[in-house]
C-alpha cells in the first residue's frame, strides 16, 4: 500500500490503557500511520471524542470518517479487514489486543503502592 493510499486515522487513546495499547498495536502490526489522540492529558481531545462518538468510552478510532466506538484492537481489525483497508497479516503483535489493564496496572498506573494484609 503505498502512502498515496494510505487510511486517514484518528485514534482517541490513553497511554496507559490496555484497551489502548491493543489498538496500538494493531496499527503497528499493519504499518498504518495515524493520529494518537491522549483523552487523559488533553480535555480537548476527550472532547471532541466524545462529540465524533456520540459517548465517552475509549477508546474510539475514526477510519476515513467512519468512527468505530468504544472498540478493542480485535475490532478495529475486524473492522478494516471486513473493509477492505487492510490485508490479512500474520505479524506477530507483543500486547492483547482484546482486553483492558488489570487491576495491578490500573493500581500502578494511579502511583498506588498495592496493600497486602497477613492473615
Amino acid at each position: 500500500m503505498s502512502s498515496s493510499n494510505q487510511p486517514k486515522i484518528v485514534a482517541y487513546l490513553k497511554p496507559h490503557c490496555g484497551w489502548s495499547r491493543g489498538v496500538r498495536a494493531v496499527m503497528e502490526k499493519y504499518r498504518l500511520p495515524f493520529e494518537d489522540r491522549d483523552i487523559w492529558n488533553d480535555i480537548n481531545q476527550r472532547v471532541e471524542m466524545i462529540q465524533k462518538s456520540g459517548q465517552e468510552l475509549s477508546p474510539c478510532v475514526e477510519v476515513n470518517g467512519h468512527m468505530l466506538a468504544d472498540v478493542s484492537g480485535d475490532e478495529v481489525e475486524a473492522w478494516m479487514l471486513a473493509q477492505g483497508v487492510v490485508k490479512p497479516t500474520q505479524a506477530a503483535l507483543d500486547v492483547p489486543t482484546d482486553r483492558g489493564c488489570s487491576d495491578e496496572e490500573h493500581a500502578v498506573q494511579r502511583g498506588e503502592i498495592p496493600v497486602h494484609f497477613k492473615e
